[in-house]
């Protein structure tokens, strides 16, 4: 019983990240998420660096592209 309801917290758990990162956002929010300025929001969308859809004027970034993106340009350090 243990492991069943384990095994149904993991796939609650997959479930929701998944429904997370398939939702959309404007825009106007990705600035503050990436901790960037609109100018340079407005670079990454013309030089095509995170997929985004645009529909009349609104535009929207799928969160799972951001989260791609983020991990892309991670850097790791090492200790010495």
């Amino acid at each position: 019983m243990e492991a069943d309801l384990q095994e149904l917290k993991d796939s609650l758990r997959v479930k929701n990240e998944q429904e997370i990162n398939s939702q959309w956002i404007e825009s106007v929010k990705v600035p503050k998420i990436l901790g960037i300025s609109r100018k340079t929001w407005q670079t990454y969308r013309d030089r095509k660096m995170i997929p985004f859809s645009q529909i009349g004027s609104k535009i929207y970034v799928k969160r799972a592209d951001i989260e791609h993106f983020m991990m892309s340009h991670r850097i790791e350090h090492t200790l010495r």
